[in-house]
């Protein structure tokens, strides 16, 4: 049994090395305010957020079952955490989430942004393998984890995923 969590807690950390290594080279998250950015049809606003989502949706039924062909930039609704609120956009192609931007993270002082800035990647990877919002937290930013996941389940069901 202790040989299991060693090896597992082995396992954890060469993961987080080879994201964090795989991450290194992206450019830096910044956090924005103002409106998603979207040149597909069809737009709807989120309430009380002051941004809005543009994106096309269709399915198609092919046989007996049901695919999902959603494609377009969906952003999710910006959610008020104790640093500072949180929103995060989605762009959807063929309905798989190809990409994660966060358009506002925590700042409520220099420290909530460095903690922001340093999970935003993380978070943003976690996303993109788990194609949903049910993604691990990160440690030692368990509010802008929280904030971003609730924002992107809104983006994720505003796609219809």
């Amino acid at each position: 049994m202790r040989a299991r969590v060693i090896a597992g807690g082995v396992v954890t950390s060469a993961a987080v090395l080879v994201i964090g290594w795989q991450l290194g080279g992206q450019p830096a998250v910044t956090a924005q305010s103002g409106a998603a950015t979207g040149s597909t049809s069809g737009s709807s606003s989120s309430s009380g957020t002051g941004s809005s989502s543009s994106g096309t949706g269709s399915s198609s039924s092919a046989g007996s079952g049901t695919s999902s062909s959603v494609s377009g930039t969906f952003a999710g609704a910006a959610t008020q955490t104790q640093f500072g609120p949180v929103q995060v956009q989605i762009v959807v192609a063929d309905g798989k989430i190809t990409d994660v931007t966060a358009l506002q993270l925590t700042d409520r002082d220099g420290r909530s942004e460095q903690i922001s800035q340093q999970a935003a990647p993380i978070l943003r990877q976690e996303a993109l393998q788990a194609q949903s919002a049910k993604i691990q937290a990160v440690s030692g930013a368990t509010y802008t984890s929280e904030g971003y996941t609730t924002s992107l389940q809104s983006a994720i069901d505003k796609a219809g995923l």
